[in-house]
């Protein structure tokens, strides 16, 4: 995620409160939104393939193998 992406979210969010934004402006704060998500689901997603769950009897299994048992 870039920071210039996330402070002209924030930009338009503060310009929001202050008066109505023009159809361009609620365009590119759209878009902003859209690539933040996209990349903080991305890195998200990298995160939780990386997670090892260990349970008591010392098993270690990846977080996706134990989604799919019940527990």
């Amino acid at each position: 995620m870039e920071k210039a992406n996330i402070e002209r979210i924030n930009y338009f969010t503060r310009l929001a409160r202050e008066r109505d934004l023009t159809a361009d402006e609620q365009a590119e704060r759209q878009k902003c939104r859209a690539a933040y998500l996209k990349a903080f689901r991305t890195q998200m997603r990298a995160q939780l393939t990386q997670t090892i769950v260990e349970y008591p009897d010392g098993t270690c299994v990846p977080l996706t193998e134990t989604t799919k048992k019940k527990l």
